[in-house]
């Protein structure tokens, strides 16, 4: 993985300085720029496949017409090498890695070209004789791009730090992206916390010419949808778990020493898993261990790495550990950012660094097999008992303990509601929309921007559409930025086998009984695993890495807590309503502990507001 970074109108002087200062945490191995009259484009590298400085980005075309900045991994590039050679037999490829391959497959076949495409990537090519600049983006958004457009200025970066550092107008804060923060707990594509500052959308490609900028999609996982879907067999079984074994084999393709994230859930012991049985090197895994013990599944991860055979490491982390990092979750995000697993996150990736320089992880697993526990209540709330009797109950169960009064939010519906935003809002503990509303200034509110499901995802059961939503809204906007931000501040490579885009489109098309079955979620999954890992190692709630943050916020964190939600605080921002945060303070010190995460969120959106306005 790398940063990129280019601008397109802009005076070019010191600019490539700027960029590659910005993004040397992605690229600390190299860098490098190319500027063309006033297009920039800049580049630092972590190297991963050939070493060489043969491989050195920005990376021309032997035509010598284009130029290529990019980030990534495209794991079939041999195979893509091996078709550019057939129908351009005199072409020499300078390097070993796969952006020299890229970059000619586009220049033979094409924008088109990305639909050939497996992996992540997020890239830019710019054409010196029509002076046309071409982005793309992989089809799930693994690997970030931002973008400014304002007349006939334009800039593009992996990470928004790089776009703050130029001279350019990036807005005031967009109300629409706090908003949408304060229902879901991060900013969905397209927006960014500031106004001007765009998501470039994944599965996209663009085209500037000029000041005009289109921007269009080359890939949709509503089409992998199947209106008639063939029971699961025992040949469908083994087909799917031959593509898991190749999506994995696939990339674990590297010249620098690899290993893979091992929490002791499902997910990442069957990557371990399929990983240990195709590599002919050692396994590396990595776990995190904490003192909270309703928290800790170092223990399993142990157990089951050294069923496999593992060269295992466990990082105990102690509270002060976690602790410090909270400051940097800011820097590290660049915008309010209210998932807490990034704190084990940032730990678990700081550790691998220090052995490895490429992990697998086990990401993509909950969202095409339905394993969150919103894919199951989506179900309960679609039943006609609860459909019929939701307010009754929702009162009901506003009058017991703090896990009933936590049932009572999750029934507050109507036909007005986003039930896919609602639910998953609900699961994560933060503000429902109508509280979210209500707890910003009026200046601020307005319709929260929520992803519409598609209506033909209307066939799906309705776990099935809960986990779709969480598909293209959570994972790219929400996991797939923690992940890439925590290791790349370490500047390790993240790869994530089970979003191979065969594989989404796979389990898309797979009957319901391939995820839940017999009360089983995650079936399919679950039973291929069993085939490396014994039953009584991995069968045991869920609970990945995860931080005691109510805990926290009753004791460590609470003179922090206090500060950024103290009357004069949020006047001084001016954003959020100080009645109405204070009220949650007071039910959250009065027991209501599943409030725990909207004073998380809250506070994290004051912490940036209070460091940008120094």
């Amino acid at each position: 993985m790398c940063g990129i970074a280019g601008t397109y109108g802009f005076d070019p002087t010191g600019v490539a300085e700027v960029l590659c200062e910005r993004l040397r945490h992605r690229g600390p191995d190299a860098s490098g720029s190319f500027v063309h009259h006033d297009v920039v484009l800049a580049h630092t590298r972590l190297s991963i496949i050939d070493l060489t400085q043969a491989a050195s980005q920005p990376i021309h075309s032997a035509c010598g017409r284009y130029v290529m900045v990019y980030n990534g991994e495209v794991y079939n590039f041999t195979e893509l090498a091996a078709e550019i050679r057939k129908e351009k037999p005199d072409l020499t490829f300078k390097c070993r890695s796969d952006s020299e391959v890229v970059l000619e497959a586009f220049v033979l076949w094409g924008e088109d070209f990305v639909n050939r495409l497996n992996g992540m990537f997020a890239f830019a090519i710019y054409d010196k004789q029509e002076e046309k600049l071409f982005l793309f983006r992989d089809r799930l958004g693994k690997k970030p791009l931002y973008y400014f457009q304002q007349g006939k200025k334009f800039a593009f970066a992996s990470e928004l730090k790089a776009l703050t550092a130029l001279p350019l107008d990036k807005g005031g804060y967009s109300h629409e992206a706090i908003r949408a923060y304060l229902h879901m707990g991060y900013i969905p594509e397209p927006f960014s916390i500031w106004q001007n500052i765009h998501k470039f959308p994944k599965a996209s490609m663009g085209i500037l010419s000029g000041s005009e900028l289109t921007i269009k999609p080359y890939w949709n996982p509503e089409r992998a949808i199947r209106s008639e879907r063939s029971p699961l067999t025992t040949q469908m079984e083994q087909n799917f778990e031959s593509l898991l074994k190749d999506a994995v084999k696939k990339r674990l393709i590297s010249d620098v020493p690899f290993g893979t994230f091992l929490s002791g859930g499902t997910d990442s012991s069957l990557i371990t898993a399929l990983a240990a049985s195709v590599s002919d090197k050692p396994i590396n895994t990595f776990t995190i261990g904490f003192e909270d013990k309703e928290k800790d599944e170092s223990l399993f991860a142990s157990e089951i790495a050294r069923f496999l055979g593992t060269k295992h490491e466990t990082l105990f982390a102690t509270e002060k550990d976690a602790l410090k990092l909270v400051p940097d979750i800011l820097d590290c995000y660049d915008e309010p950012y209210a998932d807490s697993s990034a704190i084990p996150s940032m730990l678990v990736a700081g550790l691998a660094r220090k052995h490895v320089t490429m992990a697998l992880t086990g990401d993509g697993g909950d969202e095409l097999f339905l394993g969150y526990g919103a894919h199951l209540w989506s179900e309960r709330l679609s039943g006609g008992a609860y459909k019929m009797f939701k307010q009754p109950l929702s009162y009901m169960f506003s009058r017991g303990t703090s896990r009933y009064k936590r049932i009572s939010e999750l029934l507050k519906l109507n036909e007005k509601t986003h039930f896919s935003a609602h639910l998953f809002s609900q699961e994560q503990y933060l503000l429902s929309a109508i509280e979210a509303e209500a707890i910003l200034n009026p200046l601020f509110r307005g319709s929260i921007p929520l992803y519409p499901l598609p209506p033909y995802t209307s066939i799906l059961s309705p776990a099935e559409r809960q986990a779709f939503y969480d598909l293209v809204t959570y994972l790219p906007d929400d996991l797939l930025v923690k992940m890439d931000r925590a290791s790349m501040r370490n500047s390790l490579e993240t790869r994530a086998p089970l979003l191979d885009y065969r594989i989404v489109e796979s389990a898309l098309g797979m009957p319901y009984e391939a995820k839940i079955n017999g009360g089983t979620t995650k079936y399919l999954l679950k039973k291929i695993l069993n085939k490396y890992v014994p039953k009584e190692l991995t069968e045991r709630p869920k609970k990945g890495f995860s931080v005691p943050m109510s805990r926290w916020l009753k004791g460590p964190l609470n003179e922090m807590l206090h500060h950024y939600l103290a009357p004069e605080t949020l006047k001084k921002s001016g954003i959020m309503d100080e009645k109405r945060v204070g009220e949650y303070f007071r039910r959250f010190e009065q027991g209501y502990d599943y409030y725990y995460n909207r004073l998380w969120q809250i506070m994290i959106l004051q912490m940036f507001l209070e460091k940008n306005e120094q």
